[in-house]
C-alpha cells in the first residue's frame, strides 16, 4: 500500500489544492494523507475568506500524524500553498522526519506556491523567501510555474528555451507548469540535469484553476508507481490536457478529477513532445 503525505490548502467546493490532490491520488490507489495549511468553503481568487490554520495546530496535526506511525510510511510527501513562513519551517522540519522514518525513502515534491502572472506574487514575502531557503533544497523534485522558476532563479522566463535555461541555472530536478510551446500552445518542461524535454499541447479558451496541483499529484503518483521521471511527465501532461479538454466540453467551471477516474490515470490526450 503507498502512501502519500500532503501539505497543503484544503478547499471544499473547488478542486484545487491538496483536496483536490487527494482525488488524483486515490485514482492512482494511493492513499492520501492531508494536513491542510488553511480551510476555504470556495477558491480564494473568488473572494473566499478562509481560516488559517495556526502553526500550533499545524504542529500538533502532524505530530498526531507522526504518533500513528504514518510518517515510517510514506512513500510521497507534496508540498504546497503555505499561509505563514512558520508553516514551512514546520513543514521543513516534518520532511527530514518523514526521511529518517521511512522504510523506503520516499519521493519529495514541492510545488513553490508564490504567484503567478500577471498579478505576481500571491503570498506573503516572508513565505515565498522561507520556501526558496527551506523547502526547495529539500526536495527531489519541483513543480514550479513559469512566474515561480523566474523569481526562484531571477533569470527572466518566457518560452520553454527559457524555462529550460532557467532550470539548468536553479539545478534542482523540474517540472515547469504553464510554459508557453509553439503558437498556441501550453505545456510542461521536465528537466532533471540533462537534456531538457517539453510536453506541450493547445492551450484552450478557458482553464479552470488546478491544473498545477493535478500536474504535481500525477507526476508524484508516477514516480512512485515507479516510471521514469520522463515518463511520469508526459503522463501528467496528458492527464491535464485531458481534464482541461473534459472540463471545457462538459461545462464545468473546475476540474471534474473524481469524474474522469481513470482518465486521469490512463490518459489520452495529445501532446507535442520537443527536446531542447
Amino acid at each position: 500500500m503507498a502512501v502519500a503525505l500532503i501539505m497543503s490548502s484544503f478547499v471544499s467546493a473547488a478542486r484545487i489544492g491538496g483536496g483536490a490532490q487527494q482525488y488524483v491520488l486515490a485514482a492512482h490507489k494511493i492513499d492520501p494523507v492531508l494536513a491542510p495549511t488553511v480551510l476555504l468553503g470556495r477558491s480564494p481568487a473568488k473572494g473566499a475568506q478562509g481560516q488559517v490554520t495556526s502553526p500550533e495546530v499545524f504542529r500538533r496535526m502532524l505530530a498526531d500524524i507522526e504518533a500513528d506511525a504514518v510518517f515510517g510510511m510514506v512513500d510521497l510527501v507534496i508540498t504546497g500553498h503555505f499561509s505563514s513562513p512558520e508553516q514551512v519551517e514546520i513543514a521543513a522540519g516534518v520532511l527530514e522526519r518523514v526521511r529518517a522514518a521511512a522504510a523506503r525513502q520516499p519521493v519529495v515534491v514541492v510545488d513553490p506556491i508564490m504567484g503567478d502572472a500577471p498579478d505576481g506574487l500571491y503570498v506573503k514575502p516572508e513565505v515565498a523567501d522561507m520556501l526558496t531557503e527551506r523547502l526547495v533544497p529539500l526536495a527531489d523534485w519541483i513543480t514550479p510555474n513559469v512566474w515561480e522558476l523566474a523569481r526562484l532563479t531571477g533569470l527572466p522566463v518566457t518560452d520553454a528555451a527559457s524555462a529550460a535555461a532557467a532550470a539548468r541555472a536553479l539545478g534542482r530536478s523540474a517540472l515547469v507548469t504553464s510554459v508557453p510551446g509553439a503558437a498556441g500552445e501550453i505545456g510542461l518542461l521536465h528537466w532533471d540535469g540533462g537534456e531538457a524535454t517539453l510536453f506541450a499541447h493547445p492551450k484552450l479558451e478557458r482553464s479552470p484553476d488546478g491544473t498545477g496541483d493535478l500536474v504535481t499529484a500525477s507526476f508524484g503518483a508516477g514516480l512512485v508507481e515507479g516510471l521514469a521521471p520522463l515518463a511520469a511527465a508526459e503522463r501528467a501532461a496528458r492527464a491535464a490536457a485531458e481534464a482541461v479538454q473534459a472540463a471545457l466540453t462538459w461545462g464545468a467551471t473546475d476540474l471534474p478529477i473524481v469524474a474522469l477516474a481513470q482518465r486521469v490515470v490512463r490518459p489520452s490526450a495529445r501532446v507535442r513532445i520537443e527536446r531542447l
